[in-house]
């Protein structure tokens, strides 16, 4: 509920507006369904050297580390919070020595004190003190109670930010390995069409010597290879820096990344279920982030409010005093104890209190519209995912119809070649026609991996 302010008699006080609907009504009453987001990480990903990788990732990650010391924080604060509602109790002792004048009321007494035995009170007198002291502020307004709760709504937050961050580490992961087999397919392509190449030179390079080519033509396919292998070195280094992407989100030094390379294009990527978008509440950590930050920050309206009542404070104290160490065992004479009780209220800084109120309504605002903006920043995704996999589908069967139909081109162009039938510009550019298409296909099927990891995620799979 957004919380408003209004300022009646000095005092602000809390005007609601109704809930939004942050779902159509259609959403919240939809039928459930089985949605991809309930699948443990380990079960979603088939490939064992991803999911090796994916269980480094997450006992190594500096990242989740650093977020899993705000956890304790959070979890140390509440401790904090809890601790205030008890009474505070201590042990002291202390010892001291004052003058007071003779012709004081004090000085006076103590010149005519009566010790049991027969010494008068010293001009220096000493003081030795030995009790335990309470203090405590009785929660009449509830105002520490609302502060340990917004402590554990923090607290909570703080988990399903880690959540959050293991949904994003694991999407990560996956993104940057299937990156990199999909280099290790290029790289495989590449140099297959480099020997085609190497091959196609050696044929014009024996057609030259027979007169039935020119020295253009030997140092066109010379330079066609030269760029191929260029190629080749590019995506290496590429290679390089995707494995060295993998290693830092596993918290480890440099070193091979064992992965599957084989049958790359042959793999099929997992199938989504998306369920119904009320679903998406219960399952994405960054919603439930969002939520239990505006529960901290309604409850932080309540503490900041009751700052305006009078605070009641109670206080007590218990132990021995006397002039002199020897005298301390003596009791009752010896003893001490006090018990008070304070109720008080502001009245000159009542604007500052009033001011940290409205602070505190203000925040809850940003809170209530920050949980709007992830709650449809989540839909967008998700519509926009299941939408590219659709699409990045279609894409991959024409690219695939593209290949198939430029490779059988590539042996009529050769056999062709051979008999003279055509000139070595068509079979530079079937060649040229074919590598780009062959890495336009596995480029498409890794954005189809890469879809379908992101609509995982999106639906809030992974942390799990």
């Amino acid at each position: 509920m957004i919380a408003m302010f209004v300022v009646s008699c000095g005092v602000p006080k809390i005007a609601t507006l109704a809930d939004k609907k942050l779902l159509p009504t259609k959403y919240l009453a939809a039928a459930d369904t089985i949605n991809s987001a309930s699948i443990k990480w380990q079960d979603f990903f088939k490939d064992k050297n991803l999911t090796n990788l994916i269980d480094i990732a997450i006992n190594q990650n500096q990242e989740l580390e650093l977020t899993l010391q705000e956890i304790e924080i959070a979890k140390n604060d509440i401790r904090v919070r809890k601790g205030r509602l008890l009474p505070t109790i201590g042990l002291g002792t202390t010892a001291g020595v004052e003058k007071v004048g003779r012709f004081t009321s004090q000085g006076a007494g103590d010149a005519s004190a009566d010790i049991t035995d027969g010494q008068r009170v010293p001009d220096d007198l000493q003081d030795y003190r030995l009790g335990a002291m309470l203090n405590w502020e009785v929660d009449i307004w509830k105002k520490l109670r609302n502060s340990k709760k917004a402590a554990i709504n923090r607290y909570l937050a703080t988990v399903e930010g880690k959540n959050f961050l293991i949904t994003n580490l694991v999407s990560e992961v996956a993104n940057s390995y299937y990156e990199l087999v999909s280099l290790d397919n290029q790289l495989t392509i590449v140099r297959q069409n480099i020997a085609l190449q190497t091959n196609a030179l050696e044929i014009v390079k024996i057609q030259k010597e027979a007169s039935k080519a020119t020295e253009l033509g030997v140092q066109r396919f010379t330079a066609e290879v030269a760029s191929s292998k260029s190629i080749e070195f590019d995506i290496l280094q590429q290679i390089s820096e995707a494995e060295n992407k993998i290693n830092f989100l596993l918290g480890r030094f440099p070193q091979n990344v064992v992965r599957t390379k084989e049958n790359f294009l042959g793999l099929v990527h997992n199938k989504i279920n998306g369920g119904i978008p009320s679903q998406m509440l219960n399952n994405r950590a960054d919603i439930r982030q969002a939520e239990q930050n505006l529960e901290a920050a309604k409850l932080d309206i309540k503490v900041a409010r009751a700052e305006f009542y009078p605070s009641l404070n109670i206080s007590a104290a218990i132990g021995l005093q006397a002039f002199k160490p020897t005298y301390l065992t003596h009791i009752p004479e010896s003893m001490l104890y006090g018990l008070a009780a304070d109720l008080a209220g502001p009245l000159v800084n009542r604007n500052g209190i009033k001011a940290e109120f409205l602070s505190a309504n203000s925040r809850q605002i940003q809170s209530l519209v920050g949980y709007e903006q992830t709650v449809l920043t989540a839909f967008i995704e998700i519509t926009n995912q299941l939408s590219r996999i659709e699409n990045l589908q279609k894409t991959f069967d024409f690219k695939t119809q593209q290949v198939d139909a430029l490779t059988r081109s590539i042996e009529v162009s050769n056999d062709l070649f051979k008999s003279a039938r055509v000139d070595y510009f068509e079979v530079l550019m079937t060649q040229r026609d074919v590598l780009e298409a062959k890495m336009q296909l596995i480029e498409s099927k890794k954005n189809q991996f890469n879809a379908s990891i992101q609509v995982y995620k999106a639906l809030g799979g992974g942390w799990r």
